[in-house]
């Protein structure tokens, strides 16, 4: 039983990294942009976890959160890049 919810789980995931991929491409909006690529990072993270969970280990536990930490910072530097034209004052 436990099987079938780890596999529906990693399927529902990765269906959302693609369709949030297929935003990123061809949204009209830059902030349409950033948000589907922000997005894409908390997926992603999801995969992590799930994939750690499989397995058992906790390195993607760690690493999911080295990832979020990059979404993060990322998201932050394209928001400030857009509104004022520069990420380092």
């Amino acid at each position: 039983m436990i099987l079938y919810a780890a596999i529906f789980a990693f399927g529902c995931f990765a269906l959302a990294v693609l369709m949030n991929l297929w935003k990123v491409l061809f949204a009209d909006a830059i902030a349409d942009r950033i948000l589907a690529l922000d997005t894409m990072f908390i997926n992603a993270i999801a995969l992590m976890v799930l994939y750690g969970i499989a397995l058992g280990t906790g390195i993607y536990f760690e690493a999911a959160m080295i990832v979020a930490m990059l979404g993060f910072v990322s998201t932050v530097a394209y928001a400030r890049f857009i509104l004022r034209g520069n990420i380092i004052e």
